[in-house]
C-alpha cells in the first residue's frame, strides 16, 4: 500500500472516531475490531464517503445484493458484510473469507 493510500486511509478512520457507533456483531477467527483488516469502524458513516476510506485499506467489492455490499481485501483475506440504510452504512459485520 503506498504510504499516500495508508495516509489517507489513517485521516478518513481517525475521522470516524468521533462519530456515534452501534454495537457490531464480530464471528469467531476474524480480525478483532481497530485492526487493518476491521472495518467496523466504518458502521455509521456515509457510504459515498466511506468508499474511499475502504478501497484505501484495500478492499474491493465482491459481490452486492441490494443495499448490501460484501467487500474483500486479497491481502489479509478479510472479508465485510455492509448494508446500506438511509445513505449511511447502518451495519458493518466481519465475516470469515469463505462468505466473500
Amino acid at each position: 500500500m503506498t504510504y499516500q493510500k495508508l495516509a489517507a486511509a489513517a485521516f478518513f478512520v481517525s475521522g470516524l472516531a468521533a462519530c456515534e457507533t452501534t454495537t457490531t456483531t464480530t464471528i469467531a477467527g476474524t480480525p478483532s475490531v481497530g485492526s487493518s483488516s476491521d472495518l467496523t469502524a466504518f458502521q455509521g458513516a456515509k457510504g459515498g464517503q466511506a468508499e474511499m476510506g475502504i478501497q484505501a485499506l484495500g478492499f474491493q467489492p465482491a459481490r452486492t445484493r441490494g443495499l448490501t455490499t460484501w467487500w474483500y481485501n486479497p491481502s489479509t483475506g478479510a472479508c465485510a458484510e455492509i448494508v446500506t440504510s438511509d445513505g449511511r452504512y447502518s451495519s458493518v459485520t466481519m465475516l470469515p473469507s469463505s462468505a466473500c
